[in-house]
């Protein structure tokens, strides 16, 4: 890694990693991702003046458009949501506002940088920690009362008594995920005030409460740890770095934005599809939203759009919106040989993840690449004869494919079972011939 962080050519290793084929789309991402650090280490003066350059991919379902957006993410730790477009509505209309999908990227972001606090002060903790353990083990076990503390808090380090189950009394902190006035007024989900037990606390705040809980010492020491270490961050630091974040590393996923194209309906549900277009665009250009932790500037966020426009393209969107999405990559719906790897080849494949998942049965699960082959085969055949829901059907037709042996798993512990190509056949064979069957079970 340089000082600019991952080049475009590992961050598209990275990619591959999870993601087979889509090459071009894994660039355009690989490309928009480095031209950030890229502006990072401009002089102030001309980084107001770089804007993201937005994705929009375009491809049928399951070919991977999500998961590029979701890894690329994960690979920077950046903060990251998907929204789907149907869900928000036109300004004056009952539902979601455009505004609330940066609401929901800075909360995500609040969400990391706290984690992220508290995983780097749990160890400063230790010591009150293990205080902790000892005034609730000895009040479980009395006669611990007779031994020198400060050997049972050595004991206790060693995880000598990591086993032994203690009843300890921990905080209720405030929660802070609690929707804004504003927030409840948007979604009409006037519910979620309910979560606030005393009226009075949305005026000055709820006090802590303390409960009991039974847990073994092992777990009650991450669980006062964490809250030791929570207790110890200053909630307006985390709001700072948050926004920060957001402002200056988010990503939004759009998807279905091709569901947006409203073809000239003046009736209906649909009528408010175009006005959804414009409430996005100053979102898209950049502008300031209210959030929960202050306000949060959307110029510099990454925002890639998606959608399958089979029924219609790209160039019906509103013109504004489609400016503010200049990279366009096609993703390639998916070949035969394509869900063959996918099968095997990523780090989460399917089949490696059914070898496990049989494994912790002692159970050895193998597969002949003849079995792979077919597997995908069929899910190839049952995309082209019912929906393209692309590598979406391979999960479908594994979970029928070995329904019967997960079932049976605990009685066949220390047995080594081999998926071969008569296997699959044999096991899907009725209902790939049943094309009304197929609609229900593939």
């Amino acid at each position: 890694m340089d000082k600019l962080g991952l080049t475009p050519r590992e961050i598209v290793e990275e990619l591959s990693k999870y993601i087979i084929g889509q090459e071009e789309a894994k660039k355009a991402v690989a490309i928009a991702l480095r031209n950030r650090n890229r502006r990072k280490a401009l002089p102030d003066s001309l980084k107001e003046e770089i804007i993201p350059k937005n994705i929009l991919m375009i491809g049928p379902t399951g070919v991977g458009k999500t998961e590029i957006a979701r890894r690329m993410a994960s690979i920077i730790n950046a903060p990251f949501v998907k929204v789907e477009a149907t869900k928000f509505t036109e300004i004056g209309y009952i539902g979601r506002s455009v505004e609330s999908m940066v609401r929901d990227l800075v909360n995500t972001a609040y969400s990391m940088v706290k984690k992220e606090h508290i995983s780097r002060n749990i160890d400063k903790y230790d010591k009150k920690v293990n205080e902790i353990i000892y005034k609730y083990l000895i009040k479980s076990n009395p006669s611990l009362i007779e031994l020198d503390k400060s050997e049972v808090i050595n004991q206790i380090k060693k995880g000598i008594y990591d086993d032994v189950v203690i009843e300890i009394e921990i905080e209720e902190l405030p929660k802070e995920n609690l929707m804004t006035f504003e927030e409840i007024l948007e979604t009409g989900n006037f519910g979620q005030i309910v979560d606030v037990q005393n009226p009075f606390d949305l005026i000055f705040g709820s006090k802590e409460k303390k409960k009991k809980k039974r847990v073994a010492v092992r777990d009650a020491r991450i669980l006062l740890s964490s809250i030791e270490s929570e207790k110890a961050i200053n909630p307006s630091d985390i709001a700072d770095e948050a926004r920060k974040r957001t402002e200056e590393e988010g990503i939004i996923f759009i998807d279905e934005i091709d569901k947006l194209i409203s073809k000239g309906e003046t009736t209906g549900p649909n009528v408010s599809r175009e006005g959804v277009q414009r409430d996005l665009l100053p979102i898209v250009e950049g502008t300031t939203v209210n959030t929960k932790y202050g306000p949060v500037r959307t110029d510099h966020i990454l925002f890639i759009s998606a959608g399958a426009f089979s029924k219609n393209k790209p160039s019906d969107l509103i013109a504004e919106l489609q400016g503010r999405f200049p990279i366009r990559v096609e993703l390639k719906p998916l070949s035969m040989e394509d869900l063959e790897r996918i099968l095997v080849e990523p780090k989460n494949a399917l089949v490696k993840q059914y070898k496990l998942l049989m494994a912790t049965e002692n159970v050895k699960l193998e597969f002949e690449n003849s079995a792979i082959r077919r597997i995908a085969e069929i899910a190839y055949d049952s995309n082209q004869k019912l929906e393209n829901i692309g590598a979406r059907r391979l999960y479908t037709v594994m979970e029928k494919l070995l329904e019967d042996i997960a079932f049976e798993a605990p009685e066949l512990s220390g047995r080594e079972i081999i998926i071969t190509k008569e296997y699959v056949d044999k096991k899907l064979s009725s209902i790939i011939q049943n094309e009304d069957l197929a609609k229900y079970v593939l």
